[in-house]
């Protein structure tokens, strides 16, 4: 009789540890834990992302005070009224959808890192986005005419060439690309090979392989000579299909335009180091 209770009640418990287990074994308390990650993790990332559209706002107002005026919320205010959103609340774009349509906040993911040139890291396109909605409205849109009518002629090294380029004259890039002639004309001539003739300014024309407006559209970007210059897609990639990354553009030059408000496109993964164009927003601290 003792051994038949015993044996009643080894099945019991054996019954309670099987249900025990299965129950364990139930995807109930991992889900649980999943979520309260992933509540943790879209906290975190919500506010980072609150702090990247008000970086965005406050390095916008403040590279172009006389167009802008401030930042509402997740709202940039122009000084005519107009309000755009810094923020377009699509989660994280990858890199063709990142050129192809950057909201304001997009424009700043990579940041803009000045001295000695150095092969970037894999990815880094320091303002290679823009938003064709600012940008148009800032400079115009050269397919309807919008900026050919606002371009303002600049003589190029007027000591070494009798070359005229015309860039526009909004916020002032036209005075600053003079002022950036004037500084390079006083290099030694050994610098002349990489600055004449230069590739060109004003071209309505789109980026190669998109259909996004070229910086060259909007009258704030410049290329100067191709020869001793290096262009991503006329070199073969790494193994793992990143650019490799070249470069013969002195340092003395690219310091002359950035210290006028224009970045360098020897500074991207995906360089282009003829190119420079205004852009004050990415060199504020």
């Amino acid at each position: 009789m003792i051994v038949l209770l015993k044996a009643i009640t080894l099945a019991f418990l054996l019954a309670g540890l099987a249900v025990h287990v299965a129950h364990a074994a139930e995807p109930v308390s991992n889900f649980d834990a999943a979520a309260v990650t992933d509540a943790a993790l879209e906290s975190s990332l919500s506010a980072d992302r609150a702090r990247s559209i008000r970086d965005a706002g406050r390095r916008l107002v403040a590279a172009y005070p006389d167009k802008l005026k401030a930042i509402d919320g997740q709202t940039l205010i122009w000084r005519d009224g107009t309000r755009m959103p810094l923020d377009d609340g699509l989660p994280l774009k990858d890199a063709a959808a990142w050129v192809r349509s950057p909201d304001l906040k997009d424009m700043f993911r990579y940041p803009y890192v000045g001295g000695e040139p150095a092969r970037p890291t894999a990815g880094s396109d320091p303002g290679r986005a823009r938003n064709a909605a600012f940008f148009s409205k800032m400079y115009g849109d050269c397919r309807g005419g919008g900026v050919s009518g606002k371009l303002v002629e600049v003589d190029w090294l007027p000591s070494r060439s009798r070359v005229k380029l015309k860039m526009t004259g909004e916020n002032g890039v036209a005075q600053q690309l003079a002022k950036i002639s004037t500084e390079l004309d006083t290099l030694p001539r050994s610098f002349t090979r990489y600055l004449l003739p230069p590739a060109g300014t004003y071209n309505c024309r789109v980026v190669a392989g998109t259909d996004q407006q070229s910086a060259h559209g909007y009258g704030i970007a410049i290329d100067i000579a191709v020869k001793p210059a290096h262009y991503w897609r006329w070199q073969q990639p790494d193994a793992s299909g990143n650019p490799i990354w070249r470069n013969a553009i002195p340092i003395d030059i690219v310091r002359i335009f950035e210290h006028h408000g224009f970045i360098w496109g020897g500074r991207w993964a995906h360089y282009d180091t003829m190119h420079f164009e205004y852009r004050p927003e990415l060199l504020l601290p």
